[in-house]
């Protein structure tokens, strides 16, 4: 994943009510109305996150007859996932090789005592 495109993700997961809205989308697709139902905002407003949303790829929009259904889209997320998971293990090792550490200085300090 590129950076502007990871730019782009963790912009648009910044913000809680598109987070909200993705974990909405996690039970299955909603319109536009369904989304807005539980905020108390707009349905333009809430049309504005889902844009966000749709430029990161991290939802789509469908057409069903006259519905517009929104999906959540799990590529984008998997690919910060991805990115994030790096990190992650490299603060485990770093906590592996302090464990070490310290249990080495407990040994010394059960041995001088």
């Amino acid at each position: 994943m590129s950076v502007d495109a990871l730019d782009v993700t963790f912009a648009a997961l910044a913000d809680p009510t598109r987070r909200a809205i993705l974990a909405r989308l996690k039970t299955g697709e909603a319109t536009v109305t369904e989304l807005a139902a539980p905020f108390d905002m707009t349905q333009p407003a809430i049309s504005k996150h889902l844009k966000v949303l749709e430029r990161a790829g991290l939802i789509s929009r469908g057409r069903d007859r006259q519905r517009r259904p929104c999906r959540l889209e799990t590529a984008a997320l998997k690919e910060a996932t991805d990115w994030l998971e790096g990190y992650r293990s490299f603060w485990a090792d770093r906590y592996d090789n302090l464990d070490t550490l310290l249990n080495e200085l407990k040994e010394e300090d059960t041995r001088h005592e």
